[in-house]
């Protein structure tokens, strides 16, 4: 199985959030971690990841005469590359955004069901904005994201650190103007 099909499907791309910020978790972790979904199945998706390259054993250990594995993530090979993103088809990206909203909404509902302080208003954001912008703009936004998220994506889990999923999700509402007019297929 390649990476694309290993990092598009939403089981498997909540493993990777869970083992994201260089930590290592037992599959039983990740069972606790994700309980609407059946340990049968989280098993067998860490044992793909695990054959496929993205998980990587850490450490074993005897839990009630059974072999308990630990397993970090090889951030690495947790990516789908720019080449291979690009090649994707228009049915490849439908699918990949349904998995994508899927894994989000499945993680969100999990965050609902644990116990709060009454704080979820200050941990939860959901806002979308439309913004006009340029190629040039857009780019410069994109490049400015990228640097205050990658330096934030080295944090490493501590006792005053949460794990936060963050989303950003973009895509043009509609042509630019000068393209639109120029008609389909041409570009300026």
């Amino acid at each position: 199985m390649d990476t694309w099909e290993l990092l598009t499907h939403p089981v498997r791309l909540r493993v990777v959030h869970a083992m994201s910020g260089g930590r290592t978790l037992t599959t039983s972790q990740l069972c606790a971690r994700m309980p609407d979904i059946s340990k049968a199945t989280v098993y067998r998706q860490v044992g793909l990841l695990a054959e496929g390259g993205v998980l990587e054993i850490d450490g074993e250990q005897r839990v009630r005469g059974a072999v308990e594995r630990r397993y970090r993530l090889r951030g690495e090979l947790a990516l789908i590359d720019a080449e291979t993103a690009a090649s994707a088809t228009l049915e490849d990206h439908r699918r990949v955004f349904a998995t994508a909203m899927a894994a989000l909404i499945a993680e969100f509902n999990v965050f609902l069901d644990r116990e709060h302080d009454g704080s979820i208003a200050e941990s939860v954001g959901y806002r979308q904005h439309a913004l006009w912008l340029s190629r040039e703009e857009l780019a410069d936004m994109i490049s400015e994201l990228r640097r205050t998220i990658v330096a934030r994506m080295a944090n490493e889990p501590t006792p005053e650190r949460a794990q936060y999923l963050l989303s950003p999700i973009l895509f043009p509402l509609e042509e630019p103007a000068a393209r639109a007019e120029q008609g389909p297929g041409v570009t300026p």
